[in-house]
């Protein structure tokens, strides 16, 4: 019973001396010099006295503990706005940055447009057009031609035959006058050797 007693107290001793020890070093690590905000705080808490007057807990705070407190809240606070303005001039770079590939990319857009239009467009009297539209004009163009091609060929055969039939018919008028002619000639060389029968006839009478 007596060693159970001992082992007790021992053991609540060793935990007091524990607790004891982990509270001091934390409390030694806790400094003004160094640490977090919220650290600094716990140390100007553990560090100050209180009393109470009319009921009310007050807090009693060294000035100068006050003083290096507030001043590196103020350096804290200098250091936040110094790295927001830094992140500020990181994120202007960044949006210039951006804005910059974006206006490439709008170029690249714009150029792989126009591109893609001329490689699917060809040009047609200096106007753009597209491949389809330009098939159609060049293969009505070619259709066109051809049929005039045939028109003209229907045209000149024909011409060539009626010329033909022409000269056919101009070779037997000709064949024709020269018979007329002969025909004509023989006949006014018989008259005239009648005529002259006949005024020999009347030379011999007389």
């Amino acid at each position: 019973m007596k060693i159970s007693r001992i082992l007790f107290i021992v053991m609540a001793l060793l935990s007091f001396n524990l607790h004891h020890a982990q509270e001091s070093s934390t409390e030694n690590k806790l400094s003004l010099d160094e640490g977090p905000i919220s650290s600094q705080f716990e140390y100007i808490s553990k560090k100050s006295g209180n009393y109470r007057a009319d009921g009310v807990r007050y807090e009693v705070v060294k000035e100068y503990n006050l003083g290096k407190l507030r001043q590196n809240v103020l350096d804290s606070i200098n250091e936040f706005n110094n790295n927001i303005k830094q992140l500020n001039a990181t994120i202007s770079g960044h949006v210039e940055t951006i804005n910059s590939l974006n206006k490439k990319l709008e170029e690249t857009t714009n150029n792989l447009a126009s591109v893609t239009e001329e490689k699917d467009s060809m040009s047609f009297l200096g106007f753009l057009v597209s491949k389809s539209t330009y098939n159609f004009i060049l293969w009505t163009i070619i259709a066109t031609l051809l049929l005039l091609l045939l028109f003209f060929i229907y045209r000149f055969r024909n011409s060539n035959i009626l010329t033909q039939e022409a000269k056919v018919a101009l070779s037997e008028l000709e064949t024709e006058y020269e018979d007329h002619r002969r025909r004509a000639l023989e006949r006014e060389q018989k008259i005239s050797r009648q005529l002259q029968d006949e005024l020999n006839k009347q030379k011999k009478s007389k």
